[in-house]
């Protein structure tokens, strides 16, 4: 989830793609058009994560809550897909 944040951040489509699951994965990912400042970790399970994301964008500041799967192939996890508030 970390590392997906970062991405995210950095403005690394190309890693968040890669570590999206093929059931799910978009054809692509458009590069952001937020700043994002700070994430929080509510909680999490074997395969699942609750976060909040905090960004600054065109309209201001605002926050993202989620709570996201992950499944793990081939020794590696993958963002599956994820419930947005």
């Amino acid at each position: 989830m970390r590392s997906r944040y970062s991405a995210y951040a950095l403005d690394e489509t190309d890693y968040v793609l890669r570590t999206w699951h093929p059931r799910t994965q978009p054809p692509d990912v458009l590069p952001g058009t937020f700043t994002w400042t700070g994430l929080e970790i509510h909680g999490y399970g074997e395969d699942w994560v609750e976060f909040t994301a905090r960004y600054r964008g065109p309209g201001g500041d605002g926050a993202m809550h989620e709570r996201s799967r992950f499944e793990r192939r081939a020794g590696r996890w993958f963002y599956v897909d994820g419930e947005v508030d």
